[in-house]
């Protein structure tokens, strides 16, 4: 039998889940990292790790963490549109 193309994230990495999530879909939120992102993401408890790969923006090290790709992708996209360095439309 092959490996599954898609696992679902640990438990483990509900914190990370959570942060990439609010990054997507809440407006207050990433305006709050863009501001502090340290500390937007002490609201959330992230383990320093999950915060170095989510600074670095390691994609790599975000999903072997446990990292939804989709959120990582999302996430990835709205910071760089809220940054002026990308739209929908050429992502």
């Amino acid at each position: 039998m092959s490996e599954p193309h898609y696992r679902f994230p640990p438990a483990r990495a509900l914190r990370l889940n959570r942060c990439l999530y609010a990054l997507k879909a809440d407006d207050a939120f990433r305006a709050r990292f863009l501001r502090d992102a340290r500390a937007a993401m002490g609201e959330l408890g992230l383990e320093a790790a999950d915060a170095d790969a989510l600074l670095a923006g390691d994609r790599d090290a975000l999903v072997a963490r446990g990292a939804h790709p989709y959120l990582v992708f999302m996430a990835d996209l709205r910071l760089r549109m809220e940054r002026g360095t990308a739209t929908f439309e050429y992502f």
